[in-house]
């Protein structure tokens, strides 16, 4: 089982993040023409197969030799992928970059999601619903999103076809509609079309589907395609990249206090401790930037005391099932529970993986799912299934 600790109203963090060597064709069209020897310079070295990335020792000196005369331009605390992310695309973009993060690489929230890299089908939803623009340019931004995160890394991400069971015809005329609107507006975009399958073929595809639901008989399946990642493989695979680009990116490390110019109290730096070796060095540089996930509002207030809270976490619980429960490559979408959310149940690395809750925690570095949101998932799912799900005792 999983768990993580999130920030609410940040579900899309990862796809707009995560961009990978995709980031590198994001920048292109906003940036200077003077900066785009620059960038072509990054390409090389990124395209270049032969090209290791420094070693942390080398990582960690980089950031020992700024001082104030010479700071980096941007140090950015925290490694997840939103971090990550930002340290790629500032490194793309020629200023000096330095990274640091307290525990590993893409070892909290980037590590623990649901695998998917949404195309922003709910999106689309409320923006038919709400008449609402803001949403839909939100689908618009998510499917270009991810287009280029399979694109530049196929070894990372595929199409995943996703199932949504109908037990009567107006579901089925539903979320036809709505998914054919989907591939409309995906346009270039687009993985795949979506398509009807009858109960009989649903059944072969799923052999795990439920035929019936209460005195409901299953009158067939919406089949649509979305983006599935392996998270935390491309979180290291963007702090590579960035270190390849020139940031200086220390895991095992931690910002244990700020320094400020005592002239104006603006921040210019950061003590960090190392915590392998135990020893502490100071690092500068010109912007600070807080990408520590649900500890931002510790960073921030390491800076200042009498700074109020403004994160509201929330955790998301995952659960991990054996293979049988979902065949290889399709996934089944659960589209509305008892309390109106979505539960995703998801073939992974020779498992399924069925979630996710979101529901307010407390924030701890090792957040434990509770038995209220794992019993939450197994009632979620098993409604939709023909094999009895339940807890294995150990």
């Amino acid at each position: 089982m999983a768990t993580a600790t999130r920030l609410k109203g940040f579900g899309a963090a990862l796809t707009a993040a995560a961009g990978a060597y995709g980031a590198l064709t994001l920048i292109s069209p906003i940036i200077s023409q003077s900066d785009r020897g620059i960038v072509d310079n990054v390409r090389r070295k990124i395209a270049d197969v032969t090209a290791a990335v420094p070693s942390r020792e080398v990582q960690e000196s980089a950031l020992m030799g700024t001082s104030l005369v010479n700071p980096f331009d941007v140090l950015v605390v925290g490694g997840g992928a939103t971090g990550c992310g930002v340290a790629l695309d500032a490194a793309a973009r020629g200023l000096r970059v330095g990274l640091i993060e307290r525990d590993d690489f893409s070892s909290g929230t980037s590590s623990r999601s649901t695998k998917l890299i949404h195309g922003g089908v709910r999106y689309l939803e409320k923006a038919v619903f709400n008449f609402d623009y803001g949403q839909l340019k939100l689908v618009f931004h998510a499917l270009e999103e991810r287009k280029q995160v399979i694109e530049n890394a196929p070894h990372l991400c595929h199409a995943l076809p996703c199932m949504t069971p109908c037990f009567n015809w107006f579901d089925v005329v539903y979320y036809w509609a709505g998914l054919k609107m989907y591939d409309l507006v995906a346009g270039p975009r687009l993985l795949h079309l979506s398509r009807y399958y009858s109960a009989k073929e649903s059944i072969e595809l799923f052999p795990t589907l439920a035929k019936k639901e209460g005195d409901r008989s299953l009158k067939g399946t919406v089949v649509y395609y979305d983006g599935q990642m392996n998270d935390s493989r491309l979180n290291v695979g963007l702090a590579c990249t960035a270190a390849l680009a020139g940031a200086a990116v220390l895991n095992h490390a931690e910002v244990i206090s700020f320094i400020k110019d005592e002239t104006c109290e603006r921040i210019i730096g950061a003590r960090v401790k190392d915590n392998l070796s135990g020893k502490e060095f100071e690092t500068y540089a010109k912007v600070v930037v807080n990408a520590a996930g649900p500890f931002c509002d510790s960073v921030r207030k390491m800076a200042d005391k009498e700074a109020p809270s403004m994160i509201c976490p929330s955790s998301g619980v995952h659960i991990v099932l054996p293979d049988y429960y979902s065949p290889e490559g399709m996934g089944l979408i659960v589209p509305k529970t008892k309390d109106g959310r979505v539960v995703f149940m998801l073939p992974w690395l020779g498992r399924t993986v069925a979630g996710t809750t979101d529901s307010n925690t407390a924030i701890t570095m090792l957040p434990e799912p509770h038995e209220d949101e794992i019993q939450f998932i197994l009632d979620a799912i098993s409604d939709y299934l023909n094999v009895k799900v339940c807890l294995q005792e150990n």
